[in-house]
C-alpha cells in the first residue's frame, strides 16, 4: 500500500471513529441481554482482575460493537463475539477514555442476530468512592479493607465493559473470587459457595431484568441483625464487627416500610431479600442497589445512648427513600437521566409518606417544608434549571443530582396529589408500575396513567412545572367582596420573568371549613366571593392551604395585618405558619416587602412552639442577622437582641433538661433553639452550655449532656474558642479522636468552624483535610461562622488543585452564597473563569447569583433610613 493509500485509510478510520465520539448515548447496534461477570478484587495490593462474557442481540447492519469502559485495562486478545460457535475476533480495539467508551471494529459485517462477546480485564480498586473502591475499617484495633461498588450514576463501566445506561437493562449473574474469611454480598442471594485455600468463590442467583448502575458487591467483615416481612423476604442489616445491635432500629423500619410499599404500590418486592450495609467510606449519603442498599453508617445506624433525635428521624426517612427506590427506579427504571428527577422527586416525596404511617406523631408532613422550601429557594434563582433537563453527556449528570431534582421533585408530586385526590392518585400509581415493571418509562408515561386513572389534564397540568424552571408568586388583593389574583414569575433578584403556570389555587376564609380551590390557567383572575356565599369583608384570607402549591403568595396590607394577627393567635396550621414565614422572608429578599415590615411579622412568633415553625425561622433569622449587620454595622447588637428575646419564650419552656415523656419534636427543637442563642451570644446560653460540657469531658455517659444537647454545646464552647483561649478546641479534638462512633464524630466535625478566630478557622480546616478524617466527612466541617468564611475562602483558593471535586462543590455551596458585596461577586466571577470544572459550573453561577442578590438587598437596607430605629424599637417593645 503506498503512502498516499495508508494516509487515505488513516483519515477514513478517524472519521469512523469520530461517529462515537461526543455522542450523550451509546449506537443502537447491539442490545446486551445477560452479563456473566467474575471478579476476583485483591484487598492487599488494590486491584481486582476480571471476566465478562456478554449475550448481546445485533440488531442493525455494523461491523463495530460499542460499549462503555472506563479506567479499566482491557485484554485486547481476550475480545471476542462468538455466535453458532463461529468465534470473531475484533480487527481493532480502541479504548477513548474520554469518552469512556470501549470501541470493537470487525472486518466483516456482524451477523444479525444473538451472540456471546466475552472481553478479559482488570481494573483499581480506587479510592475516589466511585466504581468499584476500597474502604478501610478497624477490627481488633487492626486496620482493614473491604471492596464496594458504588455504580450510580455511569460508574459500573469502571468495574467492566457494559452498556452503561438506565434503558440497556439485562439480567447478571455474578461470581466473586474472595478471602474465605469474607462476607461477599451481591444484588441476589448465594446458590454456591466453594472454598479452596485461603480463597472461596462465591456464586449468586440470576438477577431480574435490572439497569448497569444498580449491581452491586460488597466484600468485607461483617455482624448482621435478620428478620423477614410476612411473605417471606429476608432482610438483614450489616455493620462493622461489634455494632450489630446499631442496626435493629433500621431492620426494623425496613421491613414495616417494605410491607406498606407492598400495599399502597400494589405490587410485592421482587426480590428474595433485601441487604442494607453500612459502609464506612461512602461518597453519597446512600444507594438504592437492587436488593442490597449502601449507605454510609450515620445514615443506617442507631444507638440509643448516643444518637439523637434528628439522627433517628434520619434513618427513617432515609430507609424509606431507598426502599421507594426498589420500585420506582429499580422495577420500573427512568428511560434516561433527564428524567432522574422522576427517581428522586417520587421517592423523596413517598419517603415522607411512609414516615407519617410509621411515625405519625413526628407530624412530617409539616416538617416537608424543610425540602419545600429548599426547592423554592433554588429554583427562584435565574440560574436554576427545569426538573426535566435534557443531558448530552455523562459528565453533565452529576450537575442535576441537586434540591430541584429531588425537592422540587417531591414538591410538586404532592401538589399533583394534593389536586388529583389520594386515592385516585394511590390507584393510577399502582397501574403505572405494573405497566412498566421490568421496563423503563420517561415522565409522558406517569402523567399518561394519572391523566386515565383521573380523568384530570395531568400532562398539560404538569409540562408548566416540569419543563420549564422557576415558579409563580401569586397576588391576592380584596376589592370590594372580590379577590383579584394575579401570578408572575419569581425571581429572588427582583427581576420580573416571563413564565406562565398553570397554578392549582386553595384559599380558606376565617376556617378551614370556608375553603375553596381553582385552578389559575391565566395571568390573572378574579373571584366573586359573594357568589360563593363566603363573607371577606374582616375575616383572614390564606391562600395555598397546608403549603401543597408550589408557589409564593403575596398579600395586599389588609390582608398581611390579619394573617398576622391570626398567626399569633395560633388560627391557622403550623405547615401555614411556617409557609407565610417563609414566602414574607423570599419577598423582602426580592425587595417587595420592607426588612423593617419582615422583623414586625416575625414578633408575632414569638410564643411558637412548634419545631418545624421555629427551625425555619430559626434559619431566617440567621440570614437577616447577617445581612442587617452587613448593611448597617452600627445595630448588629440591637439586631441580636431582638432575635435573643425572639428564640427565649421558647427556650425557657423547653429548657436544658429534657422532661419525661416529650415529644420528639421538642428534642430535636431544643437543641436548635439552644444552638441559636449561642450563635447571637445569649450568656446564659454560653456559659451553660460550657458547664455542661466540662461535665462531660470528665464523665461521658453524665445525663447533663444527652446527644440532643451536645451539637449546641459543642457550638457554645467554639464561639468562646480563641488563639489565647484553645481549651474548647483542644477538647472537642480529643472527644473526636476518643470516639468510635460515626455519629459522635461528625457531631464534632459540625462545630469546629463555628469559633470567631480565623486562625482557629485555619487549624480546623486543616484538620478537616487531614488524614484524620474520613473524605466523605469533610463535608460536615464547612459549617463556618460568619467571621471564618474569609479564611475558608482563601483556603479553597489556595489548596483548588488537591481538593476533589465532590468536596469544591460542597465548599462553593457552604462559603460563597453568605457573601453580600458587588466586590466579592466579581471577584468570584474572575477566579472562577479558570478553576471551573464542568460538573460544577451551575452551582458557581447560582452562588454566584446568591452572592449579587444579597449584595442588592443589603443596599436596599442601607437606604432605609427608619430601619435603625424600627429594630430599637421592637427590641424594646413589651410582650
Amino acid at each position: 500500500m503506498s503512502t498516499k493509500q495508508e494516509n487515505k485509510s488513516t483519515e477514513q478510520e478517524k472519521k469512523i471513529m469520530e461517529q462515537f465520539k461526543r455522542k450523550p448515548r451509546l449506537p443502537k447496534f447491539a442490545v446486551p441481554k445477560h452479563y456473566d461477570i467474575k471478579l476476583k478484587p485483591d484487598l492487599t495490593a488494590y486491584n481486582f482482575g476480571g471476566s465478562v462474557s456478554i449475550e448481546l442481540n445485533i440488531v442493525e447492519d455494523t461491523s463495530f460493537i460499542v460499549l462503555n469502559a472506563a479506567e479499566l485495562s482491557v485484554d485486547t486478545t481476550s475480545v471476542s463475539l462468538t455466535r453458532h460457535q463461529q468465534v470473531l475476533k475484533p480487527s481493532k480495539v480502541d479504548v477513548v477514555e474520554k469518552d469512556e467508551i470501549l470501541v470493537l471494529e470487525f472486518a466483516d459485517t456482524l451477523p444479525i442476530g444473538i451472540g456471546l462477546l466475552t472481553i478479559n480485564f482488570q481494573g483499581t480498586l480506587n479510592n475516589k468512592m466511585k466504581g468499584f473502591y476500597r474502604s478501610t475499617y478497624e477490627h481488633n484495633g487492626v486496620k482493614k479493607n473491604m471492596a464496594v461498588t458504588q455504580f450510580k450514576p455511569v460508574d459500573a463501566r469502571r468495574c467492566f465493559p457494559c452498556w452503561d445506561e438506565p434503558a440497556c437493562k439485562a439480567v447478571f449473574e455474578i461470581t466473586l473470587d474472595v478471602p474465605s474469611e469474607l462476607v461477599a454480598l451481591s444484588n441476589m442471594p448465594i446458590i454456591k459457595e466453594k472454598v479452596v485455600g485461603h480463597l472461596k468463590t462465591v456464586s449468586y442467583q440470576k438477577s431480574p431484568i435490572m439497569s448497569t448502575y444498580l449491581v452491586a458487591i460488597v466484600v468485607g467483615l461483617f455482624d448482621y441483625v435478620e428478620d423477614h416481612t410476612s411473605d417471606g423476604v429476608k432482610v438483614r442489616v450489616y455493620c462493622q464487627v461489634g455494632k450489630a445491635n446499631q442496626g435493629k432500629f433500621a431492620l426494623d423500619v425496613a421491613v414495616r416500610t417494605l410491607e406498606l410499599y407492598k400495599e399502597y404500590f400494589g405490587v410485592p418486592y421482587s426480590l428474595p431479600k433485601l441487604d442494607m450495609v453500612a459502609i464506612p467510606d461512602f461518597v453519597f449519603g446512600v444507594m438504592e442497589n437492587y436488593g442490597l442498599v449502601t449507605y454510609r453508617e450515620t445514615a443506617l445506624l442507631y444507638d440509643d445512648q448516643h444518637s439523637t433525635a434528628a439522627d433517628k428521624q434520619r434513618v427513617v426517612f432515609v430507609v424509606a427513600h431507598e426502599l421507594a427506590h426498589q420500585w420506582f427506579g429499580n422495577l420500573v427504571t427512568m428511560e434516561w437521566w433527564t428524567h432522574l428527577w422522576l427517581n428522586e422527586g417520587f421517592a423523596t416525596w413517598v419517603s415522607y409518606l411512609a414516615a407519617n404511617s410509621l411515625f405519625p406523631e413526628w407530624k412530617v408532613w409539616t416538617q416537608f417544608l424543610d425540602d419545600y422550601t429548599e426547592g423554592l429557594s433554588l429554583d427562584g434563582l435565574a440560574e436554576s434549571h427545569p426538573i426535566e433537563v435534557e443531558i448530552n453527556h455523562a459528565s453533565e449528570i452529576d450537575g442535576i443530582f441537586d434540591a430541584l431534582s429531588y425537592k422540587k421533585g417531591a414538591s410538586v408530586i404532592r401538589m399533583l396529589q394534593s389536586y388529583l385526590g389520594a386515592e385516585s392518585f394511590q390507584r393510577s400509581l399502582a397501574s403505572y408500575i405494573k405497566k412498566h415493571a421490568c421496563s423503563n418509562a420517561k415522565t409522558e408515561d406517569l402523567w399518561a396513567a394519572l391523566e386515565e386513572g383521573s380523568r384530570e389534564p395531568v400532562n398539560k397540568l404538569m409540562n408548566s412545572w416540569t419543563k420549564q424552571k422557576g415558579y409563580p408568586v401569586v397576588s391576592v388583593t380584596v376589592k370590594d367582596q372580590k379577590l383579584v389574583f394575579e401570578q408572575s414569575q419569581f425571581l429572588a433578584s427582583g427581576s420580573h420573568g416571563d413564565g406562565q403556570w398553570i397554578v392549582p389555587i386553595t384559599l380558606c376564609c376565617g376556617s378551614y371549613d370556608v375553603y375553596k380551590n381553582f385552578l389559575l390557567e391565566t395571568k390573572s383572575e378574579t373571584l366573586d366571593m359573594m357568589e360563593h356565599k363566603i363573607d371577606i369583608a374582616s375575616a383572614w384570607i390564606k391562600l395555598n392551604v397546608d403549603q401543597t402549591g408550589f408557589y409564593r403568595v403575596k398579600y395586599d396590607e389588609n390582608l398581611e395585618a390579619r394573617l398576622q394577627y391570626a398567626i399569633k393567635n395560633k388560627y391557622i396550621s403550623a405547615t401555614d405558619r411556617s409557609g407565610i414565614l417563609d414566602d414574607s422572608f423570599a419577598l423582602c429578599l426580592a425587595r417587595q416587602k420592607s426588612l423593617a415590615s419582615l422583623l414586625n411579622l416575625m414578633t408575632a412568633y414569638r410564643e411558637e412552639i412548634e419545631y418545624t415553625v421555629l427551625s425555619n425561622l430559626i434559619i431566617i433569622s440567621y440570614k437577616v442577622e447577617r445581612i442587617a449587620v452587613e448593611a448597617i454595622p452600627e445595630i448588629s447588637n440591637y439586631i441580636k437582641d431582638f432575635f435573643i428575646r425572639l428564640f427565649q419564650h421558647s427556650a425557657e419552656k423547653l429548657g436544658w433538661e429534657p422532661k419525661q415523656g416529650e415529644s420528639h419534636l421538642d428534642a430535636m427543637l431544643r437543641g436548635e433553639i439552644l444552638t441559636a442563642l449561642a450563635m447571637f451570644g445569649h450568656n446564659l446560653t454560653l456559659n451553660e452550655a460550657s458547664r455542661r460540657f466540662n461535665a462531660f469531658l470528665e464523665d461521658r455517659n453524665t445525663p447533663l449532656l444527652p446527644p440532643d444537647l451536645r451539637k449546641a454545646a459543642y457550638v457554645a464552647v467554639m464561639r468562646k474558642v480563641s488563639t489565647s483561649n484553645r481549651f474548647g478546641y483542644e477538647s472537642l479534638l480529643r472527644v473526636y479522636r476518643e470516639t468510635d462512633l460515626s455519629l459522635e464524630k461528625t457531631r464534632v466535625l459540625s462545630s469546629l468552624a463555628s469559633s470567631p478566630d480565623p486562625k482557629i478557622i485555619l487549624e480546623a480546616l486543616n484538620f478537616l483535610f487531614s488524614s484524620e478524617v474520613r473524605t466523605q466527612d469533610v463535608v460536615f466541617g464547612l459549617a463556618f461562622s460568619s467571621e471564618g468564611r474569609e479564611t475558608a475562602r482563601t483556603y479553597l483558593l489556595d489548596n483548588w488543585g488537591r481538593i476533589s471535586g465532590y468536596l469544591i462543590l460542597h465548599f462553593v455551596n457552604a462559603i460563597f452564597p453568605p457573601f453580600a458585596s458587588f466586590d466579592k461577586a466579581k471577584e468570584k466571577e474572575e477566579l472562577f473563569a479558570s478553576r471551573t470544572k464542568a460538573n460544577i459550573d451551575r452551582s458557581v453561577d447560582q452562588s454566584i447569583e446568591r452572592v449579587h442578590i444579597n449584595a442588592v438587598w443589603v443596599q436596599s437596607v442601607e437606604n432605609d433610613e427608619h430601619l435603625a430605629k424600627a429594630v430599637k424599637e421592637l427590641v424594646h417593645r413589651e410582650y
